[in-house]
């Protein structure tokens, strides 16, 4: 019975990260949680064994981010039954919300293997050894991923600079 309190204790405190890189990655908050869903069922068999285990946090990162590949690997994963996301309700003329939409788009010009790793390596801050393990890669490939993928953020995210630039003067001068 306790174990059980442990997991459901452990799940709610980190579910919310948990969720936050699976979208990061599969681009889909369905499938993100279709993908987190799967881990942690997986994660709930094998809680009982999981004494050894160094780092929890690691490992459970670990199957997420294995169990979304899993999912972009399915051929259905492809097939999309909307064109675009539904919007959010947000703050009207929030800068943050600007900047994070064109960065996500500038993430997903990216190669996925590029992306995988710019948001293993900055948005979910792990270190270059563990996301070489959790996309069973060595660290120089790690490296060099992470190095075109940010060359390739730069370019698209200045290749829409004039664009944002019109878009704040234009709400600057309306306010």
């Amino acid at each position: 019975m306790r174990a059980e309190q442990d997991y459901v204790a452990y799940v709610e405190a980190r579910l919310p990260s948990l969720r936050r890189v699976a979208r990061l990655v599969v681009g889909d908050g369905h499938r993100a949680d279709d993908a987190v869903q799967d881990a942690l069922s997986v994660l709930y068999r094998r809680w009982g064994r999981l004494t050894d285990v160094a780092n929890l946090d690691a490992y459970v990162h670990t199957m997420v981010v294995r169990a979304c590949l899993s999912y972009r690997r399915h051929r259905w994963a492809r097939v999309l039954l909307r064109d675009d996301p539904p919007d959010t309700p947000v703050e009207s003329g929030s800068r943050q919300v600007d900047e994070w939409l064109t960065l996500r788009a500038a993430l997903h010009r990216l190669p996925e293997a590029q992306r995988m790793v710019v948001i293993l390596r900055y948005l979910c801050d792990m270190p270059v050894a563990e996301v070489a393990k959790v996309l069973k890669c060595s660290e120089g490939t790690v490296k060099s991923r992470t190095h075109h993928g940010l060359q390739g953020l730069r370019s698209a995210l200045l290749e829409d600079a004039p664009a944002r630039a019109t878009v704040i003067t234009h709400r600057r001068g309306q306010a």
